[in-house]
């Protein structure tokens, strides 16, 4: 099947940008073209009017500054995975964007389509949530900041309303200096090109990384497909704060987990099943953050 005809617009500014989502009311935002343009091809979006992104040159970038990390929307996914400067300070990112289907995906995608396709399985909208982003969404009016707890409303729905394009995300570095800091982003996922059953993404900040066990100052967790939304477990990071990572900890974590998912039903994993991954897989994440963080020699578990 092809796509229903439509006009294609290709803007070099955002101010252009904005201006043809003002003019066309029911037109669709294109970024990296891996999801709009299938769901266009099976026309379950029809849109009259395409506003293509990718002559934008300004949403493309990567900054990087002592209190915070920011991303243009149009930055590829496979720029933040390779990006030596986010490895340094938000390893979370490059770790996440590299488990991305494969690469065609990762040398098209972009973090901004990735964030406004809101699907609950995504890599980066889990790592937003864990890292406590924010997103700024750019009208005619100007722009407004969104944090990534409100961003997020259901399975393919955000606060970006139709005259909205995303502009920019940013993430602040103060909560994780990474002298102190471990960052972990695992999944089960069984092919490629294939959503994870479920990913585990956690942060880490210790109070002295030479000891063997230290304090847990700072924890962050976050789940993908394990909910509507990508699902930040507040409730199971205040157990882990104020002390070391114990076992008892760990298991207290995996309850909380599994009281918290409200996993879909899938033909190949059902919510029973995915429930007892998420806990998992959170398990395997906290301990690889904790090693990180206190500079351990050898890492518990690594994804193969």
């Amino acid at each position: 099947m092809k796509p229903a005809p439509f006009t294609h617009h290709r803007p070099d500014s955002i101010d252009e940008a904005v201006s043809l989502l003002d003019r066309y009311d029911q037109a669709k935002v294109l970024a990296g073209n891996q999801s709009l343009g299938i769901a266009m091809a099976r026309r379950i979006e029809t849109p009259d009017h395409l506003v293509d992104l990718s002559g934008i040159d300004e949403l493309a970038f990567v900054e990087t500054t002592p209190t915070t990390v920011r991303l243009g929307a149009m930055t590829k996914h496979r720029t933040i995975e390779h990006s030596d400067r986010l490895a340094q300070c938000l390893p979370m990112l490059p770790d996440a964007g590299g488990k991305i289907a494969g690469p065609s995906v990762r040398n098209q995608g972009t973090i901004g389509g990735s964030l406004a396709n809101a699907d609950p399985a995504g890599n980066f909208p889990t790592a937003l949530k864990a890292l406590g982003g924010t997103i700024t969404l750019r009208s005619n009016g100007g722009t407004r900041d969104v944090d990534s707890k409100e961003f997020f409303i259901n399975d393919g729905i955000t606060e970006c309303k139709s005259n909205e394009i995303i502009q920019s995300i940013s993430v602040p570095r103060k909560p994780f200096p990474i002298d102190q800091t471990g960052m972990a982003f695992v999944r089960l996922k069984r092919a490629a090109q294939k959503w994870p059953i479920v990913s585990a993404a956690t942060a880490i900040r210790v109070d002295n990384p030479d000891f063997k066990n230290p304090m847990i100052k700072e924890a962050r967790i976050a789940l993908a497909n394990a909910g509507p939304i990508p699902l930040r477990v507040s409730a199971a990071e205040d157990l882990l704060e104020g002390d070391e990572l114990t076992n008892d900890q760990l298991q207290a974590v995996i309850d909380v987990v599994s009281e918290t998912t409200d996993p879909s039903e899938e033909v190949h994993a059902d919510s029973t099943y995915r429930t007892e991954v998420a806990g998992e897989y959170v398990r395997r994440s906290l301990e690889q953050s904790y090693a990180r963080a206190r500079n351990a020699d050898e890492i518990p578990w690594t994804e193969h």
